[in-house]
């Protein structure tokens, strides 16, 4: 089988694994990418995952440190204490304050989970 009929199968298979097809394309090949089920955006002739950044947009560097694992730990930790919290608390201040923290930690988890590739 030629090479570009293997890619043209390895793209059904995707497809048919429940990938998407997305209006992106592999910016080393042109290839289309595809989206998987988790959201990752893949190339298939390239067998690699791609990242696309809007304009202006920092790249997050991948990294599977142990500091990150600890930092998503303590992050988790520290979303059920508030959640604790707000399901005690009465005082509608005192809700609005632990709101803000609470979305603050998620933003900070989604970050930690951005870099860890997760």
């Amino acid at each position: 089988m030629s090479g570009r009929l293997k890619d043209i199968q390895s793209m059904a298979d995707m497809l048919k694994q429940g990938g998407t097809l997305t209006e992106f394309s592999c910016p080393a090949c042109a290839s289309p990418l595809f989206r998987l089920k988790s959201g990752q955006l893949w190339c298939v002739k390239c067998k690699k995952r791609v990242v696309v950044m809007k304009e202006g947009e920092q790249l997050i560097e991948r990294s599977d440190s142990v500091l990150l694992i600890n930092l998503e730990s303590t992050l988790l930790k520290k979303i059920e204490e508030i959640n604790t919290k707000i399901k005690e608390e009465k005082d509608p201040e005192q809700l609005q304050k632990l709101g803000a923290t609470l979305s603050t930690l998620l933003e900070n988890l989604e970050k930690t989970r951005k870099m860890k590739g997760t």
